[in-house]
């Protein structure tokens, strides 16, 4: 069986002001070309298709396109969950229906945790469709009373598949959107909550399975093993991602297991570049850059209108900033490093702190935490 992986679509993503829709639908176009030619048995989207909870109608177009190309021109079936940014209510309309035409869209935790089963000459691959939810959530569902993390919600999904079926014996593919423990981020992904605990999983726990799909990290990777793998980005969101060399997941599956797998690059209609310089040096140029551009200036005296100047030749550029040096410059760098660090309740209470000068009290605090876990809810479209 051949299989593609892939996740981490974002439709609708808009990055410093800016609608990647266009951008989106070049890179999907390719991917389709793609995928046809490597002609799969089926195909993994392991969350995130969209970027928002009620996406712009733009994207839901395009979804609505792509996803018929699959399944009914190609006749590729889809198994696909719903990632953190994914509205799990609105995406769960017509998920019947879409079942008897292939497209397998888990969009809530199923209780009984039935396996969507493939057959190819071999006999059944079994893919189990895990979205990704809160704790909270995993623990009203399961009706296990001490899950407090998202690994603790996992662990507890693992091991009543395991006592379900003999992994060894069987061919078993885990979907699953969630944050490995060890696995490189970068600035684009949002940070999964840690109301109630941490929001790692570690990646031992998907050691049994054949192998494991995941989204949710947009960097192309393996986490400990081979077989447990993020797929990554289709496009690069932000200027972190820089780096990356964008792909999908082809795996092929014999009787035994994994016989190979290999990354197919994508390439997107604009890169996304990072670039400095002097404004003399940056405008003595042959040719427009139609690249995303982030641009530092090291200029130190004063300039008219350098935006103005710079579009001329890089018109797509979505970030300028002067270089700043000093040790004001470090510790504001320092400073905005620990906040990426720390979960929304965290936020709240050094904003209180400092608006306050006392630390937030243990009742506040408390009332807090269930404001922010009922703006989570609302903005996952419960």
């Amino acid at each position: 069986m051949k299989i593609v992986h892939t996740a981490d679509w974002h439709l609708g993503k808009i990055v410093h002001n800016v609608y990647m829709t266009e951008d989106q639908e070049y890179v999907l176009q390719q991917f389709l070309q793609d995928v046809e030619k490597i002609n799969p048995d089926a195909m993994i989207i392991a969350g995130d298709l969209y970027d928002r909870a009620i996406p712009p109608k733009e994207a839901v177009e395009l979804l609505d396109r792509i996803l018929t190309k699959i399944v009914h021109d190609l006749n590729i079936p889809i198994l696909a969950i719903t990632g953190n940014h994914d509205s799990a209510e609105r995406m769960n309309y017509g998920a019947e229906l879409f079942r008897k035409n292939q497209l397998y869209l888990q969009t809530k935790l199923d209780p009984e945790l039935k396996p969507v089963v493939l057959e190819d000459e071999h006999g059944p691959v079994y893919f189990h469709l895990v979205p990704y939810m809160e704790p909270a959530e995993a623990k009203t569902i399961l009706q296990q009373d001490d899950i407090h993390s998202h690994h603790e919600a996992m662990a507890e999904i693992v091991k009543r598949i395991q006592d379900k079926y003999d992994l060894e014996k069987e061919r078993h593919i885990f979907v699953g959107h969630a944050f490995l423990a060890g696995g490189m981020e970068t600035e684009s992904e949002e940070r999964l909550t840690m109301i109630g605990g941490t929001p790692y999983v570690e990646a031992e726990l998907f050691k049994p399975f054949t192998y494991t799909a995941l989204g949710h990290l947009h960097q192309p990777q393996k986490v400990k093993y081979d077989h447990i793998r993020y797929s990554g980005s289709i496009f690069k969101y932000s200027f972190s991602e820089v780096n990356h060399k964008k792909s999908f997941t082809v795996l092929n599956l014999n009787k035994e297991g994994i016989e190979g797998m290999e990354l197919q690059p994508m390439q997107g209609q604009r890169d996304m570049m990072r670039m400095e310089g002097y404004m003399d040096d940056l405008l003595n140029v042959d040719e427009v850059c139609e690249d995303y551009c982030h641009i530092k200036l090291l200029d130190d005296g004063e300039i008219m209108d350098p935006i103005g100047k710079l579009r001329k030749w890089y018109p797509n550029i979505l970030r300028l900033e002067r270089q700043v040096t000093g040790a004001s410059h470090l510790h504001e760098l320092k400073r905005v490093k620990e906040r990426q660090q720390m979960s929304h309740l965290e936020l709240f209470a050094s904003f209180y702190e400092n608006m306050k000068g006392e630390p937030i009290p243990e009742n506040r605090k408390g009332i807090v935490e269930k404001v922010v876990q009922h703006v989570i809810e609302e903005e996952r479209g419960r």
